[in-house]
Formats: structure tokens, C-alpha cells, sequence
């Protein structure tokens, strides 16, 4: 029992507004994850403001504990980010399927994929950066141009040594959009950057659907078979969608 004129002090998840958290679950406060992740605040709030990252455990209006899944997946984030050269709106889209679309036997099979395919496409280790200024001059494109299509999360620049660099792999962005204002596509006749948003944003559905079909349909084969003929598949399936487009074209202009 406290002395007279003392005050017994409530424990925080007794005190009115506040509720109990299983802190062996969710042991790190704000301060604690950002230490860990080797982040700041502003950076953690803006993940998940941004959806990418799950909100904590909150135990009153400004307090919230997180758990070593919170930690995991900011680490999650910036090797996609900052190793991978993935835009945020992509890692968000991606987080967002591997979170509910996947089962865990699917997870099995989309492993064994990423280890079969992984080094001839640029998954495994670090990606190779190329100069974005001498890009640029060498494409005909823009700063201003490039730096759009950052906005527009179709790529992601770094700097690097004291310069601009991007993945290789995306290169070929800057390079083809060099190549159509070279064949008229400029925005003098309307045409701009975000134009690429059209075709950017229909593959990335397609390829979606494609995944959880394949999941859906090889996931009951030995992920080693499997992942053999999703590596079979995949040139098959790049040149259907170029034939398909080019016949649509012809199509098209032959009813018109």
C-alpha cells in the first residue's frame, strides 16, 4: 500500500486511453526500430504512410510497439530499393501481392524459380549502374525527361561517386524513349514520357495475372520440374506478346 501523500504510479497499459501489447511479440519502440534498421523516423513514418510498411502495435494515441516482422520488412525495402533499383509505387505493388496472393507452397515454387532464373535475369547480386549523364547525352533525352520518369517510379537514379547513375537494366528506358522522339514522338506533337505509363502499366497487370496462374497450376508438380518449364516458357511467352501486338497492328489497319 503507498504512504499517505504518495502516489502509486499505473503502469502504462493501465493508464485510461491505453492498451496492452505483448511487447515478447512487438519489443521495439519507434526509437528502437530505427536504430536497428539503421533508419530515421521520418523515413519509418513515411513507409507507412506510404502502405508499405504494417502500422505498430498501438498502446495509446502516440505510442506503438513493432516486432522483428516490422524490421524485416524495412530491410525488405531498402535492398529492393537501394540494391534492386526498384521504385517505391513498385516495391508497394509487389509487398502488396507477396503479402495475400501466395500460399506457402506457391512461395516454394516462386523460390525455386528465382534460384533457376535468377542469375541469367539480373536477380542475384548487385546490378551493374551505368553514368546517367552520359546516358542521357548519348539517348538525346533530358534531365528533365529522366527525372520524370523517376516521378513516375518507371526507374530509380542514385548518386554514386559524386554522380547520377541507374541500374543498367533500365537503361533501355531512356534509351527507347531517345529512340522515339528520334522518330517523331516528340512533345511537340504531344507526345511525353508519361506516355510509357500506357504499356508499363498493362504489362505489370498481365504479368500479375500470369503469376498466379502459373502458381495456381505448377504448384502441385516438384518445384525443380516446374521452375524447368516456367525457364522454357518464359522466351515462348516474350514472343507472343511481340508477334500478338504486331499482329493487332496489322489487324487494325487492314479493317480500317
Amino acid at each position: 500500500m503507498a504512504a499517505r501523500g504518495e502516489r502509486r504510479r499505473t503502469p502504462a497499459a493501465e493508464r485510461p486511453g491505453r492498451t496492452a501489447v505483448d511487447r515478447s511479440a512487438f519489443p521495439y519502440r519507434m526509437k528502437d526500430l530505427c536504430e536497428r534498421a539503421g533508419l530515421s523516423r521520418q523515413v519509418v513514418h513515411f513507409y507507412i504512410q506510404q502502405g508499405l510498411l504494417p502500422e505498430g502495435q498501438k498502446t495509446g494515441r502516440n505510442m506503438a510497439f513493432y516486432g522483428e516482422q516490422h524490421l524485416k520488412r524495412l530491410h525488405l525495402i531498402r535492398q529492393l530499393q537501394e540494391e534492386r533499383f526498384l521504385p517505391l509505387k513498385a516495391i508497394r505493388a509487389m509487398l502488396g501481392e507477396r503479402d495475400d496472393a501466395f500460399t506457402p507452397k506457391q512461395r516454394e515454387l516462386i523460390t525455386e524459380v528465382r534460384q533457376r532464373l535468377g542469375p541469367s535475369i539480373g536477380v542475384v547480386g548487385q546490378p551493374d549502374t551505368v553514368s546517367a549523364a552520359a546516358l542521357l547525352k548519348e539517348a538525346g533525352v533530358s534531365r528533365a525527361e529522366l527525372e520524370r520518369m523517376v516521378e513516375l517510379g518507371l526507374l530509380v537514379t542514385r548518386e554514386k561517386g559524386g554522380r547520377t547513375v541507374l541500374a543498367r537494366d533500365d537503361a533501355f528506358l531512356v534509351e527507347l524513349w531517345g529512340q522515339l522522339k528520334k522518330a517523331g514522338f516528340t512533345e511537340a506533337q504531344g507526345f511525353r514520357v508519361d506516355d510509357l505509363l500506357l504499356y508499363t502499366k498493362a504489362m505489370y497487370s498481365l504479368f500479375v495475372r500470369e503469376a498466379q496462374m502459373l502458381s495456381d497450376r505448377l504448384t502441385g508438380l516438384p518445384p525443380g520440374q516446374a521452375a524447368e518449364m516456367v525457364e522454357r516458357a518464359l522466351p515462348l511467352i516474350n514472343t507472343l506478346l511481340v508477334r500478338y501486338h504486331t499482329a493487332q497492328v496489322r489487324n487494325f489497319l487492314a479493317a480500317n
